[in-house]
């Protein structure tokens, strides 16, 4: 990037998921200082709504003339257009970056929402204490990311990382089949009523959310125990193959399923050092992610001032 920190006086952040757009602002200290949200109308597209969006960022926020944006799709490292995006429909017809540059009139830096949220979590995450890091992005999808020497590396078209396309059995079965919060409450129904000393028994398929099986988790619920280590042992399964493959010395683990919390991490390790060689396990920390949800705004925020 062309500026360093001391010349910009904050630093904004945009991430675009399923169900909103969020904006975060940092300070030239590296402090966040403040938050924005709005929730996503599905009516209406993507590419507009974030014009709005951005525009009202520059009244709430004001002095800025370039901002980052984290977008839940592939990004292409040469041209930087979005190759390809479930909730951006519109990136087929359109040049995303150039069109959105010239609606808003800011330059904009645009990246994969795992990646950005790998860069954060190297650098005032759980990562920042790393010379390299795999990242992992539990939720809705299935994402990852690697930091290589303090450098994401995207590979050759921009596409690395896409751990959740990783197989974990001879069958072909994906990674974001079985463990995806979509796919870990789909198992979930398909299952809930053979189980009657389950309080998830007593629900109705439709009630049957992520929420309420961590909450039975979490009060010895033996079948929603059962339904998260599970989860865990299939994404320590496709983590091992991290492990084998890239020595790598961090792997933090974010995203929406983490509300699980220990339910899921001890399985993930369990089965990570069962299928690990084990030299190579153990030189990598497993740990979870501290950014939280603010975790892709708050990295692609710190890619403007990328050294």
């Amino acid at each position: 990037m062309s500026e360093s920190p001391a010349n910009i006086e904050k630093l904004i952040g945009v991430e675009v998921s399923n169900s909103a757009l969020k904006a975060i602002c940092i300070n030239r200290n590296g402090i966040l200082t403040d938050i924005y949200q709005v929730a996503t109308d599905k009516n209406q597209e993507t590419f507009a709504q974030l014009v709005n969006f951005i525009n009202e960022l520059k009244n709430k926020f004001g002095g800025f003339d370039q901002i980052g944006i984290a977008v839940p799709g592939l990004v292409h490292a040469q041209t930087k257009r979005v190759a390809f995006s479930t909730y951006i429909p519109e990136h087929e017809q359109i040049d995303f970056l150039t069109e959105l540059e010239t609606a808003v009139r800011l330059k904009i830096t645009i990246e994969n929402d795992a990646n950005a949220a790998a860069y954060g979590e190297f650098l005032q995450g759980a990562g920042r204490d790393s010379k390299s890091m795999f990242y992992a992005t539990l939720g809705t999808g299935i994402g990852g990311a690697l930091i290589l020497n303090g450098k994401i590396w995207r590979g050759v078209s921009g596409f690395a990382g896409e751990f959740g396309h990783i197989a974990i059995n001879s069958d072909g079965v994906k990674l974001e089949d079985v463990a995806s919060t979509a796919n870990i409450v789909r198992r979930t129904r398909s299952r809930f009523h053979q189980d009657q000393t389950s309080s998830l028994s007593k629900l109705t398929e439709e009630e049957i959310r992520l929420s309420n099986v961590v909450r039975a988790a979490q009060k010895e619920d033996d079948f929603a125990r059962m339904m998260l280590e599970r989860t865990g042992t299939y994404i320590g399964t496709a983590l091992a193959g991290v492990i084998n493959l890239l020595n790598i010395e961090k792997i933090v683990v974010g995203g929406e399923i983490l509300q699980a919390g220990y339910l899921v991490l001890d399985a993930i390790i369990h089965r990570a050092r069962e299928l690990a060689f084990p030299p190579s396990f153990e030189a990598t920390e497993i740990v979870e992610g501290e950014l939280g949800e603010n975790a892709a705004a708050v990295g692609v925020a710190l890619l403007l001032v990328e050294p």
